[in-house]
């Protein structure tokens, strides 16, 4: 038991010996403030380096300058995020002692920082935007140092070192104008122009070492080309998610998978070789090549887009952005709606003579069942009219229109847009055609009327045919007979002699009782019957001249939609009775 305890004191000593004498060593080499650094890398001359920065950790770059070098610049080319970064020269007023014995192996730049000296900031910067420093060297800075750091997100950036007076000509240069500007706006095209740089005119026409590059988007400006590159990669990934997702929740994955294997199996075709290298080959450039001026097209009516101008170094491999520009396009020209009212009567004319004439008219039926009747009647011979009724966008019904009367069922909406677009052609002149006005190619007869107690289209008769009866002839007096319907409707007869000599005259089946005198109205009067096969009605027309012709006409007066005409009839009266 003595022996242990003897052995446990013999430990405890050595152990306060030597711990007593190894923190005096050491702490002439590391005090306790120091702050142990990251590994640092070297700036060369030259050389476009690129620098990863992890979101709030600052990166360190350190380089020193040859004895004769007078000036020096530093350009810091942010990717798509703003960053900050900063230009300092650090004095060391004593050399490191070379028979120093480090604990651990440190780089020289760490041994420098480590050693007393001054350090003073020579520039800072805080943006998105590619910057320069340009200025002369410090005669006493013993290294430099160039800090960045990104406050938002991880993101990357480069840096150029340059020594000596002048432009490095690594970078290709802006004019002191870099603005792009709209020369048109169209509604499916915008024309752009820049001032040129300065290192594509001083070159020789037989050398192409410098291209402008011009991409469009919807979204915004980028300030460099890396910015656009970013984008452009995140949409495609996007993009190609979304087709994974798809793919996924197919019925049958195992045989769409053997489809897309089948569809990536065939080669893509080879595009054209383009004048930027490869590592541009992904960009789509709206305009390419050495031209200050740039058209775009095959863009959207009314839709706003951003364009940015990029002037690449080939040789190089670096770019330079302009100030982008962006511009709306204008809207797609629209033609004037016209307003129906309730109940009205309108004639719809086509004055232009090409076939693609079209108008527009919109319609509000009243009460809340929302529901209405149009009726459409085409008036010119031969000619057909398409109508197509829609509402908020949706397409209700489209059909044609000739010279029988049409009814369209409007249900279920609020408002609805009509259109009437012509169709074929004539080959009857309107002079001739008793139908039309002078001057006039085409016209339909249109009327909307809202239906408050009604669920669908009226009924019709199921002829149009006027009948005389021959035997009911006489020397002043005709009987005529016509289908009616099972709704009480009036009916109105008019009458028009025809003159001696003068042949047969039938009224144009689009005229309706308001182009007629009242001294042709014979009579009206209201019929209805319940079973459509008994609907026939006749009436006696009295006062007509012995041995005259006569030409008939019956309209059927209805409280919606346009009258409907009869087909005309001519009877002559008896001369001897």
């Amino acid at each position: 038991m003595a022996l242990m305890s003897l052995s446990w004191c013999i430990g405890a000593a050595l152990a306060l010996f030597c711990g007593s004498s190894w923190p005096q060593a050491h702490s002439a080499l590391a005090p306790e403030n120091e702050v142990p650094l990251r590994p640092t890398t070297w700036l060369p001359e030259g050389k476009i380096t690129s620098v990863t920065l992890p979101k709030g950790r600052t990166r360190r770059l350190y380089f020193t300058l040859k004895k004769k070098a007078p000036a020096m610049s530093v350009t810091v080319s942010p990717c798509d995020l703003p960053i900050e970064w900063s230009l300092a020269a650090r004095t060391l007023k004593d050399k490191p002692l070379k028979s120093l014995q480090w604990s651990t192996k440190k780089s020289m730049p760490e041994v420098w920082w480590r050693g007393p000296g001054t350090e003073e900031k020579m520039h800072s910067f805080t943006g998105n935007s590619v910057e320069t420093y340009r200025g002369p060297s410090y005669p006493h800075a013993s290294i430099y140092i160039v800090r960045l750091r990104s406050k938002q997100q991880n993101t990357r950036a480069t840096v150029y070192l340059h020594e000596g007076p002048g432009p490095s000509g690594a970078f290709p240069l802006l004019p002191g104008d870099p603005r792009v500007h709209t020369l048109g706006v169209g509604m499916t095209s915008v024309t752009l122009s820049w001032a040129p740089s300065a290192s594509i005119t001083s070159l020789p026409h037989t050398q192409k070492g410098y291209e402008y590059c011009v991409l469009v988007n919807s979204q915004q400006n980028y300030p460099s080309l890396c910015a656009a590159r970013q984008s452009m990669s995140k949409e495609k990934d996007q993009k190609q998610e979304k087709k994974e997702r798809r793919r996924r929740v197919t019925a049958w994955p195992i045989l769409k998978e053997w489809w897309w294997q089948q569809w990536d199996s065939y080669p893509e075709p080879k595009s054209p070789p383009s004048a930027i290298t490869d590592e541009y080959a992904d960009l789509q450039c709206a305009c390419q090549g050495m031209e200050s001026v740039c058209t775009v097209s095959e863009l959207l009516p009314e839709t706003q887009y951003y364009f940015d101008v990029f002037v690449i170094d080939r040789m190089n491999g670096t770019s330079m952005a302009y100030k982008g520009a962006f511009a709306r396009t204008h809207e797609e020209a629209r033609a004037a709606i016209t307003t129906l009212r309730e109940g009205e009567l309108r004639w719809v004319t086509f004055n232009d003579r090409s076939s693609n004439s079209e108008q527009f008219f919109t319609f509000r039926p009243r009460g809340l069942q929302q529901s209405g009747l149009l009726t459409l009647q085409s008036c010119g011979s031969g000619e057909k009219v398409k109508v197509t009724v829609s509402s908020k966008g949706q397409v209700l019904t489209s059909q044609a229109v000739g010279g029988d009367l049409a009814h369209i069922w409007l249900q279920g909406s609020p408002s609805y847009l009509i259109h009437l677009e012509r169709e074929g052609s004539s080959h009857i002149s309107p002079a001739t055609d008793p139908a039309l006005p002078g001057g006039l190619t085409a016209s339909v007869k249109m009327q909307t009327s809202s239906a408050y107690h009604r669920r669908g289209v009226p009924s019709l008769p199921s002829t149009l045919q006027i009948k005389s009866f021959n035997r009911l002839r006489g020397c002043n007096s005709v009987t005529l007979a016509w289908m009616g319907t099972e709704e009480r409707s009036l009916y109105c007869v008019y009458h028009r002699k025809l003159g001696i000599g003068e042949t047969e005259a039938l009224t144009a089946p689009c005229l309706g009782p308001e182009s007629r005198s009242d001294t042709e109205r014979v009579l009206c009067k209201y019929f209805q019957e319940l079973n459509p096969r008994r609907a026939v009605t006749t009436a006696v027309i009295g006062g007509l001249e012995p041995g005259m012709a006569y030409v008939f006409d019956v309209y059927l007066m209805r409280r919606w939609g346009i009258p409907i005409k009869y087909a005309s009839k001519m009877v002559k009266t008896r001369k001897d009775c």
